[in-house]
């Protein structure tokens, strides 16, 4: 079964940098990106975005390329859409968002959960967009691996076992 993955739309967009200009092109081009991880991936593609302010009184649904897109009803924020989505799907999900809010309501009902820059590199890389680096999985560097003391036990070189889990089911995307 596919992984279902639930993105705050607004929220990649900032945390891409992609907010500055003309929204309604920002928001069209993200559809499009969403589209084509969507098919290298197989995921089910759920975006949301605020309709809060001046959407429709009822929430407002459609299918563009495969990926469900979702404008929040007026006088309700994309975070409560999110968090319901996440309710309803569990562990069978992935959130998308730097909200810690968002992020730690998904977690609590077992979502995995990505920042919108870790994702926002994750869809320019699939992209083979020019300019970016390759994601280096592994790292010779002893940097990434914080100093044990004296007093500790065990290989200094494996992660902790919370980050091999997260690692385990990034790998997925």
């Amino acid at each position: 079964m596919p992984l279902r993955l639930i993105v705050d739309g607004y929220n990649l967009l900032a945390g891409a940098g992609s907010l500055s200009g003309h929204l309604e092109s920002a928001r069209e081009t993200l559809v499009r990106n969403l589209a084509a991880y969507r098919h290298r991936k197989n995921h089910l593609i759920t975006v949301v975005f605020d309709g809060w302010q001046q959407g429709q009184l009822s929430e407002q649904r459609e299918h563009c390329a495969g990926v469900q897109v979702i404008y929040s009803k007026r006088g309700e924020r994309a975070d409560q859409v999110i968090q319901r989505l996440a309710r309803e799907y569990g562990v069978d999900c992935a959130v998308v968002s730097s909200d810690h809010e968002i992020v730690n309501a998904a977690r609590a009902h077992g979502a995995f959960t990505m920042g919108a820059r870790e994702f926002a590199g994750k869809l320019r890389m699939s992209s083979g967009e020019v300019g970016t680096l390759p994601y280096k999985e592994l790292d010779s560097g002893d940097d990434s691996h914080p100093r044990r003391g004296s007093e500790k036990k065990g290989n200094p070189r494996k992660l902790p076992k919370a980050q091999r889990q997260r690692d385990r089911r990034l790998r997925r995307f």
